[in-house]
């Protein structure tokens, strides 16, 4: 009778005071949640990685809707979890629990509305637009085309008939993707919206430690320390263009046209390399045929890229990657083919998935893709809100720190595949051809999300998808469609990125934070010459450097795991300027007498 009086008492007094009934929640209690979210969402994980690698190497109807539903129960919880860690805003937490409680609210890259059945929409879409993109193909003269098949029409062929019509052919695959891209653009807005972002693209901006218009600030200013090199090689490449093909084909000013640049996006141009290359100053061997003619296969390409890490420190891969990666594809099932690291279990079971060629976009592709299998490794003793990297830029970059390496030929000498390192008469060749592909992709890594960031805020509706994209390309690459598009073209699902719902401005920054990373590297091993000459194969002390940054994880603000390999808390692109100053001194005289820009 007591008890009961005392608990009328006091539901009597919350009654009267509605504050206390809903007092502050304490520090521990953030803790506590934090604790559960992490431990659950871990469990969680597995199990969804498990029914994506299955989908992604054995895509079919089943495999679709076991991804899907996985992914939106997934969804589901991580949306709860990142509703409920609003709650704990203001709460005088330590700073751990503080990152945690952030990172929970950026855990989806697409957050389902809080309703019922709306995760597991958005999931089905999302799968179906992934597979839609995996499984495209197209006729050509008589013949089913991949995109494989077609990316390798564009890398060789010299006919811009040709390529006009396997540029569009690849093209047409997405047109389909068009109504169930709005519907989930629609469904993730209000999802970040339910979590107080004012959209999708400003919940992705807020994930770089800096608030999201500062984070769109600091994109334009690092475009804008490349934007004149860039221009410069633009210029000289159009020229090139236009000797080869004609006015007819490509004007010697103005824009170029998408197709004629040996990549199905025209972001890196190293396949035209043959339509380039100076003609003063030849190099000497063509990566593809060393590792043709030194008996290369996909796993010795693989093989190759762990000997590349081990040489630094890194531990061996474990057995596991061997037998469950997909490193060839295969004759008998449909699978995704865009190379991907994964993670499965948080700990020790990573692989990669690659449909590998032997050639030296794959040789550089695996030491990448072997980075995030690094990095992953290194931070596995991480609390679960914490195995990532510092920020998805980081995660990209670290092996294309290692590819800046791999494709030195003072590294192909110091694996055997070359006898001699050729002299400084080949510099510029080798530069242009680095630069083909990462100062030619710096705008592509920029204008992918720009033009998302658009359609997320409404700026950009879906009767004008394509045309925001064709405007954005012109401003940043300065490039031409071959041809008038068709009305329902939806040309950004042609790249696997847009139906795939990657998030795309990690490759930008990637592609500055590589040059920094290996102009630190390159000055810890008291490297004396040219940056584009330093490789750091071997180099087991400044491997332990930076494998203490890799083991970081995502435990740090950026700007301190930055400083803790580089000394720098910064973003520069001045070590990109560093790396190809020689290159950009003589497309300077080259372009003298060229209309430059478009």
């Amino acid at each position: 009778m007591k008890l009961r009086l005392l608990a009328a008492a006091s539901a009597a007094l919350l009654a009267a005071s509605p504050a206390l009934a809903q007092s502050k929640p304490t520090p521990a209690e953030a803790k506590a949640f934090v604790d559960k979210a992490e431990a659950e969402l871990a469990a969680f994980n597995l199990y969804v990685a498990k029914a994506a690698w299955v989908r992604a190497t054995y895509i079919t109807e089943d495999t679709q809707w076991l991804e899907a539903k996985a992914s939106g129960e997934q969804n589901e919880l991580a949306t709860r979890f990142a509703k409920q860690a609003a709650k704990y805003d203001g709460v005088a937490v330590d700073p751990v629990t503080a990152r945690k409680l952030k990172l929970l609210k950026l855990y989806l890259v697409l957050p389902a509305p809080d309703r019922p059945g709306a995760a597991q929409e958005l999931a089905t879409l999302g799968s179906r637009l992934d597979s839609t993109y995996s499984t495209g193909k197209f006729q050509y003269k008589g013949k089913t085309l991949t995109l494989n098949d077609a990316e390798d029409v564009l890398a060789s062929s010299r006919d811009p008939a040709e390529l006009k019509a396997v540029w569009e052919g690849w093209h047409s695959i997405a047109t389909p993707m068009q109504s169930d891209y709005a519907e989930l653009v629609k469904l993730a807005n209000e999802g970040s919206r339910g979590l107080g972002y004012k959209d999708t693209g400003a919940l992705w901006r807020s994930g770089y430690d800096m608030e999201p218009d500062a984070f769109a600030a600091e994109t334009d200013r690092l475009w804008k320390q490349v934007e004149p090199f860039y221009k410069n090689l633009h210029c000289y490449v159009r020229a090139r263009l236009n000797d080869k093909y004609g006015d007819a084909v490509q004007k010697r000013t103005g824009p170029i046209r998408a197709d004629l640049l040996g990549n199905m996006w025209a972001q890196q141009w190293g396949n035209i390399y043959d339509v380039v290359a100076p003609k003063s100053a030849p190099s000497s061997y063509k990566l593809d045929d060393l590792l043709v003619s030194h008996g290369y296969d996909p796993v010795k390409m693989v093989k190759t890229g762990e000997n590349f890490y081990s040489s630094l420190g890194f531990s061996p891969l474990p057995q596991t990657f061997w037998e469950r990666s997909q490193i060839t594809r295969p004759r008998d099932r449909e699978v995704v083919c865009h190379a991907s690291a994964w993670d499965i279990n948080d700990r020790d079971d990573i692989r990669i998935k690659m449909c590998t060629k032997v050639d030296a976009d794959d040789f550089y592709t695996v030491h990448h893709e072997l980075g995030h299998n690094y990095y992953q490794r290194a931070y596995a003793d991480q609390p679960f809100l914490f195995k990532n990297g510092a920020n998805d830029g980081f995660h990209e970059a670290i092996g294309d720190f290692a590819g800046l390496s791999a494709l030195t030929p003072t590294y192909l000498k110091q694996i055997g595949l070359l006898d001699t390192v050729p002299g400084e008469q080949e510099d510029i060749p080798f530069l242009l051809k680095m630069a083909l592909d990462k100062i030619a992709f710096m705008p592509f890594g920029l204008l992918v999300d720009r033009w998302r960031w658009e359609v997320f805020s409404g700026e950009v509706d879906p009767a004008h998808y394509n045309a925001a994209w064709w405007d954005l390309r012109m401003k940043y690459q300065g490039l031409t469609p071959p041809a008038e598009r068709p009305a329902d073209a939806f040309d950004p699902g042609a790249k696997y990125h847009v139906p795939g719902n990657t998030p795309y401005t990690r490759y930008f920054l990637a592609h500055i934070y590589q040059f920094q990373f290996h102009r630190a590297a390159c000055r810890q091993i008291g490297w004396k010459g040219p940056l584009h000459r330093c490789s750091i194969y071997g180099e087991k002390e400044m491997g332990k450097k930076f494998e203490a940054m890799l083991a970081m994880g995502a435990s740090k603000p950026w700007p301190e795991e930055l400083a803790a390999f580089t000394g720098e808390t910064r973003t520069d692109a001045q070590a990109v300027a560093d790396y190809f100053q020689p290159l950009n001194v003589w497309l300077t005289k080259q372009n003298k007498g060229e209309h430059c820009g478009w």
